[in-house]
């Protein structure tokens, strides 16, 4: 797909021109089906650079579908997918991807530092020589979340929260423009969550873009500046300050949340 702009509806309904070289990713009519009913319908979504949104909705609304859609994980029945206005094929060196943990083997055989290397792999090819300079840099991958002094310890020791901390570090080596993120703080403890916010607010004070799948609402307004609603289809997006509201909340969960929950998430500011 050439560089050209596209309209993506805006928040009242109105479409915008969007200029897709400047957007680290953007969705356009992506529609994902894993039998007769679509898991994701004829979305259009824009990942703004400089900036962390969470994707929020309900379980079974499609997010972490959408993300793998995004990737080409997931095939799509239709819609178009560009990075910073090229393909995803082209772009894909851009990218760097955390899945959720639960979909990861932690019986395989391999050291924290080698699953970190493995973010280098584009640099160097499969069967390429890792330099000393590339193996400093896994090294500082490691110490930037917290984990420096666990490069030689086999991944399956690990706690939940430091594997999903070696995970983080091995997308940081990628160095990439564009950071997805399958909900990278399930399961893990406040120490591991503190960290790795701590890391994705560094990349975004990078010029970096950072979307993360998350199900935690009373912390999306003190981790996040935008939010993309879901629930199949697109419910709202835009910055959290205007966009994650009483209405839209309701409109996403479809009343499974209780009103005083939702005045509290409004009224504490996600404390």
């Amino acid at each position: 797909m050439s560089d050209r702009p596209i309209s993506l509806a805006a928040q009242d309904g109105q479409p915008v021109s969007v200029d897709t070289a400047d957007v680290p990713l953007a969705l356009r009519g992506v529609t994902v089906s894993y039998g007769e009913k679509p898991a994701v319908f004829s979305v259009d979504a824009s990942f703004q650079p400089g900036s962390m949104t969470a994707i929020i909705g309900p379980n079974g609304a499609g997010k972490s579908t959408l993300l793998k859609a995004a990737l080409g994980v997931v095939p799509r029945l239709s819609g178009e997918v560009t990075v910073y206005g090229q393909s995803l094929e082209k772009a894909r060196a851009r990218i760097a991807y955390v899945p959720q943990r639960a979909s990861v083997d932690w019986d395989f055989p391999t050291t924290v530092i080698d699953v970190v290397m493995m973010g280098l792999y584009r640099r160097v090819g499969l069967l390429g020589r890792f330099t000393g300079a590339l193996k400093r840099r896994a090294t500082e991958c490691l110490d930037r979340v917290g984990m420096g002094g666990f490069a030689d310890r086999q991944i399956g020791q690990l706690s939940g929260g430091q594997q999903q901390r070696v995970f983080l570090a091995r997308a940081l080596a990628q160095d990439a423009d564009l950071y997805l993120l399958d909900e990278p703080f399930a399961g893990v403890d406040a120490a591991t969550e503190r960290a790795i916010i701590d890391v994705l607010k560094g990349l975004k004070a990078e010029g970096k873009a950072v979307v993360c799948v998350h199900h935690d609402l009373a912390t999306v307004r003190d981790y996040f500046d935008h939010v993309f609603m879901i629930n199949v289809r697109r419910i709202a997006e835009g910055p959290v300050a205007t966009t994650f509201t009483p209405e839209a909340l309701n409109a996403t969960y479809g009343g499974r949340l209780a009103a005083t929950h939702i005045d509290q998430l409004q009224l504490t500011g996600g404390t």
